[in-house]
């Protein structure tokens, strides 16, 4: 019994870092490589421009969709728990961020990071759980 709890454990644990790391890679490699490819579209550091700001409010909401995916395949016996959990560790993440970063980024961009990557995250697994034949 003590063997399965530890198995159950691990896998909670690795549904979430496998979440949270395909969101964060994903979204690391492709700002990234937009500021390397594009640095004058990107803007000064201090100061992104809005059009880069709104593309990366995009990905970012598209990535944190695929961590949600993601954790709900790995988490196959309680993948609402684990995409929920994913969810608040985002929010949460994403308010220390905002507190971190604040005065140098707007607040509605903030703000929007706050909210959309956490219904990203709920959406992408949610999704996964509909094509997985879970029904509510």
């Amino acid at each position: 019994m003590n063997h399965l709890h530890f198995a159950n454990v691990e896998r909670s644990f690795l549904a979430l870092l496998a979440g949270f790391a395909t969101m964060a890679v994903l979204i690391t490699m492709v700002t990234a490589a937009i500021s390397k490819t594009f640095p004058r579209w990107v803007g000064e550091q201090d100061h992104p421009r809005r059009r880069y700001l709104l593309l990366n409010l995009v990905y970012s909401a598209a990535f944190a969709a695929t961590g949600g995916y993601v954790t709900a395949i790995i988490a196959r016996p309680d993948p609402l728990r684990h995409i929920l959990m994913l969810a608040i560790v985002i929010l949460v993440l994403s308010a220390l961020s905002a507190l971190q970063l604040r005065g140098q980024q707007s607040i509605s961009y903030q703000f929007a990071l706050i909210v959309l990557t956490p219904v990203a995250v709920l959406a992408g697994g949610l999704l996964r759980m509909h094509q997985a034949g879970y029904r509510w």
